[in-house]
């Protein structure tokens, strides 16, 4: 039996709570259907979506300057994406000012953003500058934002255009 959920305010973590996890749809055919629903309501993404930084953890990286795996036992939640963790130190850490180590441009290339375009950066190919990580689309386009930091004003100023 399907009841009638409220979903109202609610987020991603929440709704599916309140749905329960793993449950399984009682009309097969309306499979299609219900998985459009699911990933409208942000219940249903590919690894790459629910995972912040492919996994890494994102204290490791602003503050070490180096990637370090995270562990899925040590992780939280924070704009519908999961965020993974090397230490409870450095989840309570994020916790406690997740913007502080969140790429910047929500993740979005700073080249490709001067460049014009909107492109999500790889976390292979992060960069930190004034304490912020960011995550460049390509191995060419690292080098770049390394040897010419004032690309970030130009990324800065799309950015808020493209955001609005």
């Amino acid at each position: 039996m399907i009841r009638q959920v409220s979903f109202a305010g609610l987020s991603a973590a929440r709704r599916a709570r309140k749905l329960g996890a793993g449950r399984v749809l009682a009309r097969p055919a309306a499979g299609r259907q219900a998985l459009a629903v699911l990933a409208l309501w942000g219940l249903l993404s590919g690894p790459a979506l629910a995972q912040a930084l492919g996994g890494m953890d994102p204290v490791s990286l602003r503050d070490a300057g180096r990637p370090v795996g995270g562990d899925a036992a040590i992780s939280t939640h924070w704009k519908g994406h999961e965020w993974r963790f090397s230490n409870d130190a450095n989840r309570a850490a994020f916790e406690a000012n997740p913007g502080a180590y969140a790429p910047g441009f929500g993740g979005n290339c700073p080249v490709a953003l001067a460049d014009g375009q909107r492109h999500p950066g790889e976390p292979q190919y992060f960069v930190v500058l004034n304490g912020t990580v960011y995550l460049a689309g390509s191995a060419s386009a690292r080098e770049r934002l390394r040897r010419e930091p004032a690309i970030l004003d130009l990324a800065a100023r799309a950015w808020k255009k493209q955001s609005r």
